[in-house]
């Protein structure tokens, strides 16, 4: 993923990290209502992801296909949105990431 530059202190940190991040990122916010790829991208960019459609698309597609997430086409005025949603998979899954980043914020933040 080189296209996604975390903006702030640290510019040279390894942008693979972020990743995951994203992932789940992506993942909360369609579990809580549709999602659309430029939206995703400025809500991204407000937490300091900067992400290209060209590294924002297949992450979209990649949690399509692995169960994750479910799309449609919603007509937009004259242009098709493509609009995409947490299904129960990827709820599921989100919820046991939960588990996992807050043992892995105790120990990277809080030290225990």
């Amino acid at each position: 993923m080189s296209t996604t530059k975390p903006e702030g202190k640290h510019p040279a940190i390894d942008r693979d990290l972020y990743s995951g991040l994203i992932r789940l990122h992506v993942l909360h916010h369609a579990s809580e209502e549709p999602i659309f790829g430029l939206g995703m991208m400025e809500e991204l960019a407000r937490h300091g992801y900067r992400i290209s459609p060209g590294s924002l698309y297949p992450i979209l597609h990649g949690l399509e296909k692995k169960g994750y997430l479910r799309s449609k086409e919603v007509r937009n005025g004259k242009s098709l949105r493509k609009l995409y949603q947490a299904t129960p998979a990827g709820k599921r899954a989100l919820e046991g990431a939960k588990h996992k980043v807050r043992e892995l914020f105790r120990e990277l933040v809080e030290g225990e």
